[in-house]
């Protein structure tokens, strides 16, 4: 490889790492990273089982009816504590004990519900809008885990403005990524390409799943 070659490496592995790391602002017009998921024509029968899927409101409600053993729970336990300390190191509005465990609970339960890897969801949501709540990408992408518009005509209840509320974003979010991750019969290279509107392109991927390293729980 020549020089040249090397220090454009360096440089666009730099801008990356700069972006993951850049400061959260709190305004809505706070442009985010990613979220560009193009709209696609869906079947019938997938947009009723998504539809299915994003309609229960109802807040999460963790108890140990949720958890096979003692321990499973005491893992939970020590995960959001865990998660919250690194939260808290971080420029978020997550701010309070309270609100991060708010947060942490909710995305651990819909994870949960749409089967994904609690580390790639937080992975995808550091890169996406670097946890701030009101990010609105370039694309007109919102929230947390920038959810384009057109979603919520397609299998919400039509009003944009709802993903801006905490739970609903990260439903949206998780529920879409399971969509591509079936999609694309689990490869999930192709699934976060499809997710960023970016299919088959390395950068977006690669990002995710760098800051997802950075989200596993040491036990």
């Amino acid at each position: 490889m020549s020089d040249a070659a090397s220090a454009l490496g360096l440089v666009q592995r730099r801008s990356i790492l700069s972006l993951l790391a850049a400061p959260a602002l709190l305004t809505p017009s706070a442009k985010a990273l990613a979220g560009g998921q193009r709209e696609e024509a869906l079947a019938e029968s997938v947009q009723r089982v998504l539809r299915q899927a994003v309609a229960t409101d109802a807040p999460p409600q963790v108890d140990y009816e949720d958890f096979a053993t003692t321990e499973d729970r005491l893992a939970f336990i020590r995960w959001k504590m865990e998660m919250s300390q690194r939260l808290s190191k971080r420029k978020s509005e997550l701010r309070t004990v309270q609100e991060r465990d708010d947060f942490l609970q909710t995305l651990w339960w819909e994870s949960k519900l749409s089967r994904l890897d609690l580390s790639l969801v937080l992975g995808l949501v550091h890169v996406e809008s670097n946890f701030r709540k009101y990010a609105v990408s370039s694309a007109g992408a919102r929230g947390y885990m920038q959810v384009m518009p057109f979603w919520s005509r397609q299998i919400g209840d039509g009003d944009p403005a709802t993903l801006f509320h905490m739970q609903t974003n990260l439903r949206f979010g998780c529920v879409i990524l399971r969509h591509y991750l079936d999609l694309e019969q689990g490869d999930l290279f192709l699934a976060l390409g499809r997710y960023n509107g970016s299919r088959g392109k390395p950068q977006y991927p690669d990002a995710v799943q760098g800051a997802s390293r950075n989200w596993e729980f040491s036990g």
